[in-house]
């Protein structure tokens, strides 16, 4: 068994930062062919977002993809010996066909939209991702190496394991040169955390792969290149010329992207910026290829690497959208996912998770990391006013804290800082995926910050929490919380309980800072989490707004107002279901008011992690009330016969408590059932509809005490 690195946790970060980087600095030219990128843009040393008028930090299938697909390891028990076919299963319980994570291309067009309807009509993995069924074409284009990089940064040390996972995973939807090349990439980015030497890196990778295959030519090609020409561009004009795009078929072949990564790394010269910017010169798949490569890179030399060049950082500030069946994860950032990712590698190397100061959410213990914590643009001036750095000390119980340093401010000249718990206004719109997301934080639940004031301050800081909730127009209305007021050298924890929102999901939750007179210095956020179940009711926020509805995830064919009934499912085969809320969920109670009306199954659903993971109260159209467990399949734990019509309401409630469910219907219990199984700790609500329509009002969520539990 391979020892964790003593530095792994930021190798991690340092990788996942590169991914980031690579996508976001790629994207807006996603396509483009080197001399159109010439032409345009030149040679591409920096982000071009702006030149482009497009966002920086967006959904896209490449990050979506990879963090996702990796939580079949913790899903299944975080085993070595995870199979194809249980990958498989994480694909149809996070996917949401047509609306998260890939391209939804097509049948024959999009080799992953083409496996994913393979695996619904019940062909397993790796059958569903095969050649013999799929065809050549289409098993050998590029999603199998851009999905990789998890498969790599949980094997630090070990490269065998690395591209054994990585051609499991790769199975479900491709096969061939696609597998080779994600073997390559996964077994590089494993041996990276011990070898720094990038020839000696591509020797261990290829071991991996037959010496026949396309990638294994086309990699001792571009070695043999690179030892006799120094010009990567005439370099690019040779990798054109044998393994281009006319000679590989299809809408994305895996060959000559592949090829751009290895001479991106070859003539990189270990070179953060310089091998982006070859990556990202070349053309073709630039998103997906500077991915790869800046993952790599992040791993091999670490954050020093990243920051060797321009501030490729901080626009970045950390921020992820992760858009999948499990909405409470898809608000998300680089530092959160690491640990993550470092904790399954931990598990696997039979080692202990690593919690920062006791699990929160915000801990900011890497060097640079700010969480996406950026200053609230309040006035044209705030960012002179209040700005943020991560900064070693002034923790109690970490290594690294967030400075805030603050000038002029007073009680009318304010400072705010703030992070997305839910979609931001500037995500609103598509770019091109969709972005399924539930908030992060609820009415009910309890903050706690760690704050401490700098002893060369000059005055006392008062220091408040807020959030910013979407009203009237889907604009921002904040809600002032606790607030302290700090003595230069003073720490404190301050606590909030959020109070009810009249339905207006949370979209973002900060630090406002305001002093008695005018006055400088400098106030530290050690930490800020929250927890407990929320204590709130789902409904349209009297002030109007479409927010409340995008913080359901919606996985039904259609979700709507309709008779003036604000939550109408209809789900026209199999079964649907609307789901919001997070993993931090775990005891609660849910209830609503449903009302079918043609429909073969429908109920209440709690602990929510996707569409194959939940437990719910079902009344079925055989007059059977059930209390089911989904998990990679369907189990029913206890059943009992009850008569219901169509067009009548039904109070439904649901509870759960440790591995003890109960429910109610119109006040009366009717069913109870103890897990004895693999529990599902934790997971958002939902609405369950199986072919047919059903509507309700409202869904209430609330915490169970010892009052309210028998």
């Amino acid at each position: 068994m391979t020892k964790i690195p003593d530095d792994y946790e930021e190798r991690v970060y340092a990788g996942i930062l590169g991914k980031m980087i690579g996508v976001y600095l790629g994207r807006p030219f996603e396509g483009w062919p080197y001399r159109r990128i010439m032409d345009e843009l030149g040679e591409v040393q920096y982000y071009v977002h702006e030149r482009l008028d497009k966002p920086l930090v967006v959904v896209d299938d490449d990050l979506s993809g990879t963090f996702t697909f990796l939580r079949a390891l913790p899903d299944h028990g975080n085993s070595a010996d995870l199979s194809a076919a249980q990958i498989a299963q994480t694909w149809l319980n996070y996917l949401i066909e047509e609306r998260t994570t890939l391209w939804w291309g097509g049948l024959g067009n999009s080799t992953e939209h083409t496996a994913y309807l393979r695996l619904k009509e019940g062909v397993p993995a790796p059958r569903s991702g095969s050649i013999a069924l799929n065809g050549k074409v289409v098993a050998e284009q590029i999603g199998a190496q851009i999905f990789i990089d998890g498969w790599g940064m949980v094997c630090p040390g070990d490269p065998e394991l690395a591209a054994s996972l990585a051609r499991r995973a790769a199975s479900v939807s491709h096969d061939g040169e696609a597998i080779y090349a994600a073997q390559v990439i996964a077994a590089m980015e494993a041996q990276a955390f011990l070898e720094p030497n990038l020839e000696v890196l591509l020797d261990a990778a290829t071991a991996f792969i037959p010496p026949g295959s396309v990638i294994y030519r086309l990699i001792a090609d571009l070695r043999e290149w690179c030892s006799g020409e120094a010009d990567w561009r005439k370099a690019r004009e040779l990798l054109e010329g044998r393994y281009g795009y006319d000679k590989y078929p299809g809408n994305c072949h895996i060959v000559p992207n592949h090829g751009l990564v290895i001479l991106s790394l070859l003539y990189g010269g270990d070179d953060f910026q310089k091998s982006l910017m070859i990556a990202n010169t070349c053309g073709w798949d630039t998103d997906c290829n500077s991915g790869n490569t800046g993952c790599l890179l992040g791993i091999k030399n670490g954050l020093q690497g990243i920051d060797r060049g321009p501030d490729w950082r901080g626009p970045v500030a950390d921020r992820l959208y992760i858009s999948s069946a499990d909405g409470g994860r898809a608000i998300s950032d680089a530092l959160i996912e690491a640990y993550h990712i470092a904790n399954i590698g931990r598990a696997l190397s039979g080692e202990t998770p690593i919690l920062p100061k006791d699990g929160a959410r915000f801990h900011f213990d890497q060097p640079g990391a700010v969480q996406g914590f950026r200053t609230v643009p309040e006035a044209p001036d705030c960012q002179e006013i209040l700005s943020a750095e991560n900064v070693l000390g002034h923790s109690r119980k970490g290594k690294h804290s967030l400075a805030l340093r603050f000038s002029s401010l007073s009680g009318e000249q304010v400072g705010r800082i703030s992070t997305p718990t839910f979609i931001p206004p500037e995500a609103i719109l598509n770019n091109g995926y969709g972005l399924a997301a539930s908030p992060t934080v609820y009415p009910g639940q309890l903050v706690r910050a760690g704050l401490s004031a700098d002893s060369g301050n000059r005055q006392a800081v008062r220091c408040s929490l807020f959030i910013s909730v979407y009203g009237a127009g889907d604009r921002l209305n904040k809600i002032q919380g606790s607030l302290v007021e700090l003595q230069p050298g003073e720490g404190r924890e301050i606590e909030w309980r959020i109070g009810d929102t009249a339905g207006a999901p949370i979209a973002e939750i900060g630090l406002e800072l305001a002093g008695p007179g005018p006055t400088q210095g400098v106030i530290y956020l050690d930490y800020l989490d929250w927890d407990g179940a929320p204590e709130t009711v789902f409904k349209p926020p009297a002030a109007g707004g479409r927010m409340w509805r995008r913080a359901w995830v919606d996985a039904v064919d259609r979700f709507v107002k309709q008779n003036g009934v604000p939550f109408w499912l209809v789900q026209n085969r199999g079964r649907g279901l609307i789901m919001q809320g997070t993993r931090q969920w775990s005891d609660y109670r849910a209830e609503a008011t449903i009302t079918p009306h043609m429909v073969r199954k429908f109920g209440l659903a709690l602990r929510v992690q996707g569409l194959q993971r939940y437990y719910a109260l079902l009344l079925c159209s055989d007059m059977r009330l059930r209390l089911v467990k989904v998990l990679d399949g369907e189990r029913v734990l206890t059943e009992a016969g009850f008569d219901w019509r169509g067009e009548d309401s039904y109070r439904l409630s649901l509870q759960a408590r440790g591995r003890r469910l109960k429910a109610w219907i119109d006040g009366q219990a009717v069913l109870e059932a103890e897990d004895e199984g693999d529990m599902l700790y934790g997971g958002g609500v939902g609405l369950v509809c199986e072919e047919g329509c059903i509507s309700t009002r409202e869904v209430q969520v609330s915490p169970i005490g010892l009052d309210n539990y028998s």
